[in-house]
């Protein structure tokens, strides 16, 4: 009894182990394209579940699948109309470990074939890198979850000797709320609803369980992983929260609908004689699973627009609007956390040259409580940044890379704001003063808010125009010197005051070029991207 246990323990975390690699590995592969293509193919309410749908089929992962879109809703990529969407897409999708398992794991030994992919993994892991690296991890994890599925079916074969769970009656409603509450606490337990409907599985195919037995615990574990999402909301923004809500009330109008009509149904097709007589009871497992998904969304999908405004009314905003950018449940899914990140650095960023325009233009200085609190986020920007884990040689790693040198300007261009009362001191120089309003027309024409940093023609143009100031700043700097002297000599202005003039000066040359290396930085990241588009195309 006791090795069967082990070999039970074992097949399941090597289930969970196999899951865990291979999503990862997947999500790390598809990277940044997989985040454009869902924040683009989300314009409807079909079109987003659809989108969920595929996410999850691609990433194995309907909670990754949930994290991401999360994450998508903070940054403002996705409206909340859509998330519901996708959310009610991922449940649908995460089904498809049900057929893998039916088809691949149970009804053919592919045990001899398990332990070659993991070794084929490992040798593609260890001997290159970038994608065909995350190839390599996607095979091995794909070769462990396999073998786990082996050691399942082993343990629960051993296990249908000693024990009799024929013994948990499906004849009232009691004991039916039973088996649903068992599959919800497996759920819990095991943190994932695959490797509890694959023990479902294993333990029907073995005939420990009974076919009715089997669908009333598949419907507490599609329930039980509620669990996870609402964990992650916990402590989380409003936007988090209200995705949340939406996974916990699909899942429970979807299992009531189950357990009243679906299960009943699918009971009776199979015992009359009917459509599902001829199948095999693991297929007519998983075929239920994705019934019950089908049907909640036909369900919901109608009523989005109320069920989105009840959600709004019961969870109102409740946090800055920078703070739900740097939602760490996005930390799931690297590229939509580096997305978000950037996003807040633009802001930042543009918030910063908001306070250098009022200075230069009506003289008037940021507050220091203003100041305090950009301090503030970039510090959590620091902090959220620092917990992104990225693949090595992947896009994520040079994005983050290029995201981090940016946040070195931020932090510089703020260091300049410390010093913004030497603007006051130009407006008293003519020829400096000029040089500042050209600087802050040069701006003002590619940048008319935070999200032109993203418009790379803008950019480029930006990037010339800062470069060709910088140049002219740097001839005429002992011209401009003269010209403070001449204007210091003209007006009787003491020694203090003529220093305080140059160090203006200075300052100003240092913010022309800070923010042109700043824009640089920008430029070099979009290069990037085209010769990346360049090879895929070649």
């Amino acid at each position: 009894m006791f090795e069967v246990f082990i070999q039970l323990c074992g097949g399941i975390g090597l289930f969970l182990f196999g899951m865990t690699l291979m999503t990862d590995s997947l999500k790390d592969l598809a990277g940044e394209s997989l985040r454009q293509w869902l924040g683009r193919f989300t314009g409807s309410p079909i079109k987003a579940m659809n989108s969920g749908i595929v996410f999850t089929l691609i990433v194995q992962s309907s909670t990754a699948t949930t994290l991401a879109t999360i994450g998508f809703v903070s940054a403002g990529v996705l409206t909340f109309a859509q998330s519901v969407g996708v959310i009610i897409g991922a449940n649908i999708g995460t089904t498809s470990t049900g057929w893998m398992v039916a088809v691949l794991g149970v009804k053919f030994s592919i045990g001899q074939f398990a332990l070659p992919m993991v070794a084929l993994g490992a040798l593609l892991k260890i001997l290159t890198q970038g994608r065909v690296a995350l190839i390599g991890l996607t095979l091995a994890g794909f070769g462990v979850l396999f073998y786990g599925i082996e050691l399942l079916q082993l343990a629960m074969s051993g296990l249908s000797d000693q024990i009799d769970l024929f013994a948990f009656k499906t004849d009232t409603f009691f004991s039916k709320f039973l088996l649903v509450l068992i599959g919800f606490v497996l759920t819990v337990i095991l943190q994932s609803s695959s490797a509890a409907l694959t023990a479902t599985i294993t333990a029907l195919a073995s005939q420990i369980i009974q076919l009715e037995q089997a669908l009333l615990l598949v419907i507490g574990e599609n329930v039980g992983t509620v669990a996870t999402a609402v964990l992650a909301a916990i402590g989380a923004n409003s936007n988090a929260r209200r995705t949340a809500a939406v996974h916990v009330g699909f899942n429970l109008i979807s299992a009531i609908f189950a357990f009243f009509i679906l299960c009943p149904l699918f009971l009776w097709l199979h015992q009359q004689g009917r459509l599902l007589s001829s199948w095999d009871e693991v297929l007519i497992i998983a075929a239920f699973h994705t019934a019950f998904s089908l049907f909640g969304a036909m369900l919901t999908m109608p009523f989005i627009e109320q069920f989105k405004q009840l959600l709004i009314r019961l969870i109102p905003s409740d946090d800055d609007r920078l703070i739900q950018y740097l939602d760490e449940t996005s930390l799931a899914v690297p590229a939509i956390a580096i997305a978000q990140a950037e996003q807040v650095i633009f802001q930042l960023m543009w918030q910063q040259y908001v306070w250098f325009k009022a200075a230069f233009k009506d003289g008037q200085l940021v507050a220091a409580n203003q100041l305090k609190q950009q301090d503030e986020l970039i510090h959590k920007l620091r902090e959220y940044l620092e917990k992104i884990v990225v693949a090595d040689h992947s896009e994520d790693q040079a994005n983050l890379l290029i995201l981090l040198r940016t946040v070195v300007y931020l932090k510089v261009l703020r260091s300049d704001l410390e010093q913004l009362s030497y603007s006051l001191d130009l407006r008293t120089q003519p020829a400096l003063y000029q040089v500042a309003l050209d600087f802050m027309e040069v701006v003002g024409n590619y940048w008319e808010q935070a999200s032109d940093l993203a418009d790379h023609e803008k950019i480029q143009a930006l990037q010339n125009e800062l470069i060709l100031l910088e140049q002219w700043a740097k001839q005429h700097h002992a011209e401009l010197r003269e010209k403070i002297n001449e204007y210091a000599a003209s007006h009787h202005l003491n020694a203090a005051r003529i220093l305080e003039l140059l160090a203006a000066h200075r300052w100003l040359e240092r913010l022309i070029v800070h923010s042109q290396r700043f824009v640089n930085v920008l430029c070099e990241k979009e290069f990037k991207h085209e010769h990346q588009a360049d090879d895929v195309h070649v």
